[in-house]
């Protein structure tokens, strides 16, 4: 089998990226099962997703890459965290980073964003996400200097920072008798005031490399800032984010819920199930089926290519409902395995642990619940994150 085989075989011609995760899946399985140090980055399977095509995956064909859309990405993302939770999760970063700005030179015919996505077709240069220090209320300072801004500022949860090229980040400008603003832009992870701490000591997805990200006084220049925006409220730019961003990430929570699934599945075919057993896997399966479902939600409101409050809205409560039921599946599938599941060679132990990280991405549950319960009185959202 190789691992080195283009994404497009030839003109007009590509390979099936969710048979290419399935390949490199088996062997990421593997490596996971025998890792003797979970907290170490999976720097392997980064080195394959970047010889195999997946990493320009989804870089429109016309700028050189292989043209996939959110649906065949999210697949993508969930095959690869069916064999190992940590490499698909830190790899969603990426890909959801690639997909926002080709959705919207697709659909904006937004040309700025032309230069980067041509870098990750060509290069095949990693894109980091600060997303979990980088809501909508911002972090970080700006200071304005001339010909641009010095940034200092600590970013949490960098899923992939260890192989990362290029940091998405941003900071709060403070300027006295004005709102704060926002100012995106990108960080390259080879600067000399780029420092990754190496301090991803957690309970799951320990393979991530989520480390925080130091930096302290790199300059960004004018012309690098991407966007401005207020602090603290939603912007256009952050309903295509997080309508895009969220139902990739959550594929990742659906693929491990569902090796879960089968491993239990598995365990139980091996002896005789009894009547309660028998109740456990219909209960499982119903959990899961919904997860899907509600994964399934998600993408639609991407289909219709319009990011809204609304869309925003759907993605949410699709997001908690994912979440909700892939953590059922899998506790109810500790219990269907029996005392088996308590031993690491069986595999349930490390994705319920797993498992357990999709309760802290945004929105959780208190605001999502407000942002719900908002629209559907007819109130102001633009405040709720």
């Amino acid at each position: 089998m190789s691992t080195n085989a283009p994404l497009r075989m030839d003109i007009g011609k590509r390979r099936d990226i969710a048979d290419i995760a399935s390949e490199l899946g088996a062997i990421f399985g593997k490596r996971a099962d025998q890792a003797v140090d979970e907290d170490s980055f999976v720097a392997d399977n980064f080195a394959l997703l970047k010889s195999s095509g997946l990493v320009e995956a989804g870089v429109p064909v016309e700028l050189g890459g292989g043209g996939a859309n959110v649906d065949e990405l999210a697949e993508m993302l969930r095959t690869l965290a069916y064999h190992c939770g940590s490499t698909a999760l830190a790899f969603s970063m990426h890909t959801h980073q690639v997909a926002i700005p080709a959705w919207r030179w697709s659909h904006l015919k937004v040309m700025a964003v032309e230069p980067l996505l041509k870098r990750v077709a060509q290069e095949r240069i990693i894109l980091l996400s600060s997303g979990g220090s980088d809501w909508i209320g911002g972090s970080g300072k700006a200071e304005k200097v001339d010909g641009g801004y010095r940034i200092s500022a600590r970013k949490i949860f960098t899923s992939g920072s260890p192989a990362g090229d290029l940091l998405m980040t941003s900071a709060v400008l403070e300027a006295e008798g004005e709102p704060s603003t926002v100012l995106h832009f990108g960080v390259p992870m080879n600067s000399p005031n780029v420092k990754v701490l190496d301090n991803w000591r957690v309970l799951g997805m320990c393979g991530t490399g989520s480390n925080d990200v130091l930096i302290e006084g790199h300059i960004v220049p004018e012309a690098a800032v991407a966007v401005r925006r207020k602090a603290g409220e939603w912007h256009p730019l952050f309903h295509i984010i997080a309508t895009i961003a969220f139902p990739l990430i959550y594929s990742v929570y659906l693929g491990v819920a569902e090796s879960a699934r089968d491993i239990a599945i598995a365990a139980t075919k091996r002896k005789q199930p009894g009547q309660h057993a028998i109740q456990l896997a219909g209960r499982m399966d119903t959990e899961l089926a919904a997860a899907r479902l509600a994964r399934d939600w998600m993408l639609a409101s991407v289909r219709l290519n319009a990011p809204s409050a609304t869309t925003i809205n759907d993605v949410m409560m699709g997001r908690q409902l994912v979440a909700r039921h892939a953590i059922a599946t899998v506790e109810l599938a500790m219990e269907l395995a029996g005392g088996a599941g308590f031993f690491r060679a069986t595999g349930l132990e490390r994705r319920f642990r797993d498992i357990q990280a999709a309760r802290y991405h945004p929105l959780q549950s208190g605001p999502q619940a407000q942002y719900a319960g908002s629209m559907a009185l007819g109130l102001p959202v633009e405040g709720i994150y």
